[in-house]
């Protein structure tokens, strides 16, 4: 990847519905050669998706919260992905260092369904316990 490529990505983040013909404007290619390259990075596995950003409140989804979880014994990613994967509210999860064995991020309609979400994630067997986060407003949101 060329800094030509790097300044086509840079436009696609800011508008993935962009028209080749100004990304080449802004990088100097040619519509063509702009679509090649993007054909490329997305064939080579660069460029994995393009996708929507929608409000969450638009998905009546404006409540969350970051949870981490404390695991007992030994619990494995894969284990925890399967058991969050199946909370619909849990909208990303990572595992991290420290005290807590993952940090999920969970989103709601409202603080009555954030409960009962918080809840099946606490009532599985490989969770210990939990601290949660609620997301009082948000400083910065790049979208990634």
């Amino acid at each position: 990847m060329d800094q030509v490529d790097r300044a086509i990505i840079e436009s696609l983040k800011a508008n993935a519905r962009a028209p080749y013909g100004d990304i080449g404007a802004e990088v100097g290619l040619s519509a063509s050669a702009v679509k090649r390259r993007i054909d490329k990075l997305v064939e080579d596995g660069t460029i994995r998706g393009f996708t929507i950003l929608l409000d969450p409140a638009a998905e009546g989804r404006s409540t969350e919260a970051y949870v981490e979880l404390f695991c007992r014994g030994n619990v494995t990613p894969d284990n925890l992905r399967r058991m969050l994967t199946a909370v619909p509210e849990v909208v990303g999860a990572v595992t991290v260092t420290g005290e807590a064995d993952a940090l999920a991020h969970i989103r709601s309609a409202d603080m009555p369904s954030l409960e009962r979400a918080l809840e099946r994630v606490r009532h599985t067997a490989m969770v210990d316990h939990t601290r949660s986060a609620i997301v009082l407003s948000r400083l910065i949101d790049r979208g990634a």
